[in-house]
């Protein structure tokens, strides 16, 4: 029987889709197989645009699967976003208590569901991959499931940090998707997020590599990263840019 929330994300999903269609968007699933049709799993993105859980529930669609992401707690505050996240069974991170965010996490894997992680925890502002939190790994090797690899790439061109976004028609957005990592027996949290790197590492080149547009004049190069000949922050300067804008709101990275 469908759950009344899971009507509602399904609803959702198609008026994404319509929305995809009418900004134009052409999108790319590349190994959606990999992500399991039935059965739990936690699937790990990066992040580099405010879209991008729409962009990873687009392509788990084809797999039949709704995706739980987490997400932080402001987003459930607000009145009619946080009402859909809450239909949608989505999970509330609230930075203050971790913990509670977490066993709701182990509970929809035990209860077959898939979950959703940004192991960056916020946005790269240089597009490429900042160092990663553990909890992804931590999940995948607490309930012995599969951690599904996942990379978008050309959301941060629709809509991202600083103001950065555009409607114009025909922008390229990838979806990627990776085989799945199988926790080793005796595995570390951490040597499972290193393998988790790596592997997200490898599909974010293979999507730079495959990418089929590029930038119209320098004034675009923005959305490019530094070792790729764009004008994106190097990982050091994008770091200190990250600290300085939550300093702004008074929240501390650690």
């Amino acid at each position: 029987m469908t759950r009344r929330s899971d009507r509602t994300y399904r609803v959702v999903v198609r008026c994404f889709a319509v929305v995809f269609r009418l900004l134009g968007l052409r999108l790319g699933v590349d190994g959606g197989e990999h992500l399991p049709r039935t059965g739990p799993a936690v699937v790990a993105s990066n992040h580099v645009g405010f879209l991008d859980f729409t962009f990873v529930g687009y392509a788990a669609r084809d797999q039949g699967r709704l995706v739980r992401f987490m997400s932080k707690k402001s987003v459930f505050d607000l009145p009619v976003a946080g009402w859909f996240m809450r239909r949608m069974r989505h999970i509330s991170v609230d930075r203050g208590s971790g913990a509670s965010a977490y066993l709701d996490a182990r509970r929809k894997l035990r209860a077959g569901e898939v979950v959703g992680v940004f192991p960056e925890a916020t946005i790269s502002r240089s597009w490429r991959l900042k160092p990663f939190r553990p909890g992804a790994a931590a999940l995948a090797i607490s309930q012995g499931v599969p951690l599904v690899p996942c990379i978008v790439w050309g959301s941060q061109r629709v809509l991202t940090v600083d103001g950065r976004r555009t409607l114009r028609r025909g922008t390229a957005v990838t979806i990627r998707l990776g085989p799945a990592l199988l926790p080793e027996d005796g595995e570390t949290v951490a040597g499972l997020t290193a393998r988790l790197h790596v592997a997200m590492e490898k599909l974010l080149d293979d999507a730079l590599d495959a990418y089929p547009q590029v930038p119209r004049d320098d004034a675009d190069r923005w959305w490019v990263p530094h070792d790729r000949g764009g004008t994106a922050p190097d990982l050091e300067t994008a770091a200190r840019l990250d600290r300085e804008a939550l300093a702004r709101i008074g929240v501390d990275m650690d």
